[in-house]
């Protein structure tokens, strides 16, 4: 059992701070946490022991009854200190201060006072200086960022506040499914190398995302990040690459970055992969949570447009996906699924008259050869095929074979495309709305598999 289970999965929840005034920050905290369909107990406290949303507010968390495994605090940092203490003495076992006025601001001296009293109680703590923890299996949403998340198995742990709630609208948007969103803020106790630990052994985790911008403690981040990435992937973005930048994370989260070639070579010792924006590092956790790895290095490419699959067969090339040579008896079997002027070598090219049949029977095909270790399936769209029907074909055969190799998908075209995108989505078939953005992650989830075989050989 982790120390940080009463965190994660609180029987019991105290928002210190709590609000009747929707712009507060603890009327959003107390909003959110029920909206999320939170189970356990939930205590508002504030001073004039006013209810909130209905529920009865207590002057002080001493005079909860019973046990409170988790509380989450928003008062002003002045304050801070006391509470903490307070919840010492009730025998609160972790903490979540939202507050911020700490150390990224200067004010080193009321942090350091603040985790004195919460490790003078033997209580974890995330923050201060964070907009909360949301985790799928408990159902808590304990930030004051949106009150709606789809539930998934990407844990996104974020040292920015402002982006890590923009990212949940982000993830919304675009239908990606977390486990879990933790925001660091400035790591008095609880760092990353504590969230890698904890979601080493996260079952509904399947791969973590982590924005940084500097680290506490190097070499205790990258003995966790080797422990986790031999069992699943993780997927960093670092920010603070140049001197500026650097700067700026400083008087971000009072963070040292540190150089950023020394965080490069790091990551590639531990088997991290490192993205460079937020788009590609949801690119890769999103194929990296629906798709197994690659079951070797023949990767197939099947179009029914000539010139994106040179495209995309160019963009492997550069990443170092092999498209593999077909050899003749599996020729012979795609030419089954093209009119006579297709081609049946690698990428296939079923032509622009492909339907939905022509995707099925060459996907099958594809699926069920185990010479082959992923397959990426593009579709161009055209007047005379329907794009949402040729994605549920796709769909179908995927959930009708054996799950052993990695397939990604390409969907080019308009607005029916963008529907056909979500209902592949929807089906843990990831799909991209240009080729290169599907060969990325393909070409991340190969190099993670590569580590990993490494790793097995010393």
């Amino acid at each position: 059992m982790s120390e940080l289970d009463k965190m994660f999965c609180p029987k019991s929840v105290a928002v210190i701070g709590a609000s009747k005034n929707p712009k507060k920050i603890g009327y959003e905290l107390v909003s959110n946490i029920l909206a999320g369909g939170y189970e356990g107990g939930l205590y508002p406290v504030n001073p004039e022991g006013a209810d909130v949303m209905g529920l009865r507010s207590y002057t002080s968390v001493r005079l909860i009854p019973g046990e409170v495994d988790l509380a989450v605090i928003a008062v002003p940092a002045v304050y801070v200190p006391d509470v903490v203490e307070e919840c010492g003495q009730k025998g609160v076992r972790s903490l979540i201060v939202i507050s911020s006025g700490f150390k990224e601001v200067g004010n080193t001296d009321l942090e350091d006072r603040v985790l004195s009293a919460a490790r003078k109680y033997g209580m974890r703590m995330l923050g201060p200086n964070v907009f909360g923890l949301y985790y799928a299996p408990s159902r808590m949403n304990a930030t004051f960022g949106l009150s709606r998340v789809f539930p998934g198995s990407i844990a996104f742990v974020t040292q920015s506040g402002a982006l890590g709630v923009a990212m949940m609208g982000w993830t919304n948007l675009y239908h990606i499914g977390v486990s879990a969103v933790v925001s660091m803020g400035n790591k008095a106790d609880i760092e990353e190398a504590d969230m890698l630990d904890y979601f080493e052994d996260d079952d509904r985790t399947k791969a973590v995302l982590m924005y940084i911008e500097g680290a506490k403690d190097g070499r205790r981040l990258i003995d966790s990040l080797k422990r986790i990435t031999i069992k699943k992937p993780v997927v960093v973005l670092k920010s603070g690459r140049t001197e500026k930048g650097a700067s700026a994370a400083a008087s971000h989260t009072g963070s040292l970055a540190g150089s950023d070639q020394i965080y490069e070579a790091a990551f590639k010792q531990s088997g991290a992969l490192r993205a460079f924006d937020f788009v590609q590092a949801f690119d890769w956790a999103k194929l990296m949570t629906m798709q197994p790895p690659p079951s070797n290095e023949n990767c197939l490419i099947i179009t029914n447009g000539g010139g994106v699959g040179v495209m995309t067969t160019d963009a492997c090339e550069e990443s170092g996906i092999t498209i593999w040579p077909l050899p003749d008896d599996l020729q012979a079997g795609f030419k089954n699924f093209m009119p006579v002027f297709g081609n049946s070598r690698n990428p296939v090219d079923l032509t622009g008259q492909a339907y939905e049949d022509s995707y099925f029977g060459s996907v099958g095909l594809a699926m069920k050869d185990q010479r082959i270790g992923s397959i990426i399936v593009l579709y161009c769209q055209t007047a005379i095929t329907d794009p949402v029907a040729i994605a549920k074909s796709i769909a179908d055969v995927c959930e009708s074979q054996p799950c052993d190799k990695t397939v990604v998908t390409s969907f080019v075209g308009g607005p029916q495309c963008e529907e056909a995108m979500r209902k592949l989505d929807e089906r843990s078939v990831p799909t991209y709305p240009i080729p290169e953005r599907a060969v990325s992650a393909l070409a991340a989830y190969y190099r993670w598999q590569r580590y990993k075989q490494r790793v097995d050989k010393i």
